[in-house]
């Protein structure tokens, strides 16, 4: 009987130490794909004009609202634009968008001001709304599509050119835009790794 339960005890211990090892291998294949979907992302300028579909669209903000944000105030709007006439007005306001060369979708990401934190502490909307737009440019590079953050905040007349174009209310913030389509180009991945940029404990 000791024996049969020995035996029983080592198969046990034998498919426990096996799921562990199964566990690990998944974690670890896991955070090689995510790693390599950051450290492969590029800017892409030039698309298919191919329309994305509602579903790509949808799992995109999806990862724009999981980024963190200051004491979970989401201080976020997110505007999509896939009309036309919309798409060439904002080309036309911000010449480095590219959103002429085929694009599909342009998300304007931006602060909401009723949202935000008051005083000093305000200004997080920025962090938390950058969080989101890198949330999305990273999901949509790992979906094979292509993204540009084409900058707005704080540069004032870009601010109150797209905001007129997407007529915001006053409480709003155009942050950024976030260029999407069918990538018609692959750019070649940059080495941002500078060693001289690490300090430890102190500067």
């Amino acid at each position: 009987m000791n024996k049969t339960l020995s035996v029983i005890a080592m198969a046990i211990a034998m498919v426990s130490c096996g799921a562990d090892q199964g566990t690990q291998s998944v974690k670890q294949e896991k955070a090689e794909a995510a790693l390599e979907v950051i450290n492969s992302r590029v800017s892409v300028r030039q698309f298919t004009g191919e329309k994305l579909s509602a579903e790509q669209i949808e799992t995109i903000l999806r990862a724009g609202m999981s980024a963190p944000t200051a004491v979970n105030k989401q201080p976020w709007a997110f505007v999509v634009v896939d009309d036309e006439a919309i798409l060439k007005q904002l080309s036309e306001a911000i010449l480095s968008s590219r959103i002429e060369n085929g694009a599909s979708h342009v998300v304007v990401v931006c602060g909401d001001m009723d949202k935000a934190l008051e005083g000093e502490a305000q200004g997080y909307w920025v962090e938390d709304t950058s969080a989101a737009t890198e949330n999305m440019l990273l999901a949509a590079h790992a979906m094979g599509l292509g993204g540009l953050w084409v900058g707005v905040y704080p540069i004032s007349e870009r601010v109150q050119q797209v905001s007129k174009i997407i007529q915001t209310p006053e409480h709003i913030i155009p942050m950024c835009l976030v260029v999407l389509g069918q990538p018609a180009e692959q750019p070649a991945v940059k080495d941002k790794w500078k060693v001289e940029n690490i300090h430890y404990n102190k500067f």
